[in-house]
């Protein structure tokens, strides 16, 4: 079931330990009901890193131990008069919450992972928007050092969705591995078992609280999308602040269990933020001479080049996300593809603009577009994924959300599947886009103007779609995870895929050797994920 999660704006305390919240905004329409883990992955320190250049166990352990100060220090001990406060201040907070804290409470009770990931397709969403055109028919570009200005930054497009859903789902996996290693090392349990008059306002479980689990995952992903949506810093921060008074409030955790945990999921975000300011993103969008001479080549070469079919038209939508002919260094880095993965990936071309082939493409489109049924078109709506919407990664993450919840995975192993999925869609951006303005195809209705399209075209190349590669990663990511549901993976993005040819917006080469190029992409992450540990 595909949704679009509703726009949020807390008045919460910015305070970690407040008992009184004013919070009345929190839309609970997607609910979650209270995670009880079917297996805690208590052996999931061991499960291998997603980039070992970016973050070890063995790297983040020296961060902790070695830094000075301290990202923190091994626990008082439970008979200690410090943590005896600290249990009281529980109780104190328990007999005094109001109906709006125990909301929260419940809010987060379906774990974290689920809820950050629901915050972030919320976030991608409202960001979808492309620049308006300025009165001397340009563009602006938004801006990331200030990014309250017209227009907002970012513009969350699908190639930067990617992008993101990628760095907060990777980003959260290894913070909450870290946790898991001090978690097991120090063995404290959680305040509800220490001190029978405290309440267990949620399902108990044995797993220990120092570093509070729930804590990491507020600090990472709250430094993690302040970095990708600095524009909603302030709702942001209100919702990880939530997130650890929900854990405090709870029984969960004490508040010595919340600093450490996230000092902790601050360390590894700021590790991720490193990475993420040398990825390439900043050369994505490029210069107009670049731009016209990847119209050139294709010229060279006898076809006919894309153009922009907006008025005023519009430059092309992160052109060097996927590699630069133009340029001297690569595009935006993959997780688990290498430069020359991607090139040694790149489908073979499409057919000539000017031939038989490209001409009997070009008839099917319009078929389409001239009988377009009821049913065909509500497959068009269901996977248009336009302006406004959480876009085809988010679209894959909604569809991923539902089988994660059903299998009440623990967190650590609700983040792996979804930075295993988002590394997919990730990496089938880099490629797809790669794909893209390597061969500069016109759209169907650029090369016969007649073609009246079922969903907006979009700014960008034809050859391959990006639905088609976006819904084969994310498939074949899926069918792994969750083998006994492969035939509906594969279904709907088979589906994914012929909607833009339904829409009259892809030709059939396109949508059909982008579906096997993402399951190609698709299999990088699958063949990591069979060797991490985490089958074992």
């Amino acid at each position: 079931m595909k949704r679009i999660y509703k726009s949020i704006f807390l008045t919460t305390s910015l305070s970690l330990f407040v008992v009184f919240s004013c919070n009345k905004d929190i839309d609970f329409t997607e609910e979650l009901k209270p995670l009880t883990p079917a297996n805690l992955d208590a052996n999931a320190e061991n499960w291998e890193p997603i980039d070992a250049t970016v973050l070890t166990l063995d790297k983040i352990i020296a961060i902790v131990e070695t830094s000075t100060p301290k990202v923190f220090n091994p626990p008082a001990a439970i008979t200690s008069d410090a943590y005896k406060a600290e249990l009281t201040a529980i109780k104190d907070a328990q007999r005094n919450l109001t109906s709006e804290q125990m909301k929260i409470i419940e809010y987060w009770s379906g774990g974290g992972v689920l809820r950050w990931n629901q915050i972030l397709r919320e976030l991608v969403a409202r960001f979808n928007l492309p620049p308006a055109p300025k009165a001397d028919g340009t563009y602006p570009a938004p801006d990331a050092e200030n990014p309250f200005a017209d227009p907002n930054f970012p513009f969350a497009n699908p190639p930067y969705s990617a992008r993101a859903y990628s760095y907060v789902s990777v980003a959260q996996y290894e913070a909450l591995k870290a946790a898991w290693h001090y978690m097991y090392l120090y063995n404290r349990p959680s305040p509800s078992k220490n001190d029978p008059e405290i309440k267990s306002l949620v399902p108990e479980t044995d797993l220990p609280s120092y570093p509070s689990h729930d804590a990491v995952l507020s600090g990472v992903s709250v430094e993690m999308l302040k970095l990708l949506f600095p524009a909603a810093i302030e709702e942001i921060t209100l919702r990880a602040a939530d997130q650890r008074n929900a854990a405090l409030w709870s029984g969960k955790a004490s508040s010595s269990d919340i600093s450490a945990g996230l000092a902790l999921g601050k360390s590894v975000a700021n590790q991720f933020i490193t990475r993420a300011r040398g990825d390439g993103m900043g050369a994505a969008l490029g210069t107009k001479p670049q731009w016209q001479a990847l119209a050139d080549t294709a010229i060279k070469h006898g076809e006919i080049p894309w153009i922009s079919l907006e008025t005023p038209m519009r430059p092309p939508m992160l052109p060097f996300f996927g590699l630069r002919k133009t340029g001297v260094s690569n595009g935006v880095k993959a997780w688990r593809m290498t430069t020359q993965d991607i090139i040694d990936q790149r489908p073979t071309p499409p057919p000539s603009t000017s031939s038989a082939e490209m001409k009997a493409e070009v008839e099917e489109v319009k078929y389409y577009a001239n009988y377009l049924t009821r049913d065909r078109l509500s497959i068009v709506h269901k996977w248009a994924d336009g302006v406004g919407t959480y876009t085809p990664p988010g679209h894959w993450n909604d569809i991923a959300a539902e089988y994660i919840r059903d299998a009440n995975y623990s967190e650590v192993r609700a983040a792996r599947a979804f930075a295993l999925l988002n590394m997919a869609l990730h990496d089938a951006a880099v490629a797809c886009w790669d794909t893209k303005y390597f061969y500069f195809n016109p759209r169907p209705a650029q090369l016969d103007a007649s073609i009246k399209t079922g969903t907006g075209i979009p700014n960008f190349p034809a050859f391959t779609s990006g639905h088609s590669t976006f819904s084969g990663s994310a498939a074949t990511v899926l069918s792994y995870l969750f083998p006994q549901h492969e035939d509906y993976f594969q279904a709907e993005a088979t589906e994914a895929s012929l909607s833009r040819l339904y829409g009259a917006i892809h030709y059939r080469t396109d949508v059909e050797v982008g579906l096997v190029h993402g399951q190609t992409v698709g299999g990088f992450t699958v063949s990591f994920a069979l060797t991490d540990g985490a089958d074992d």
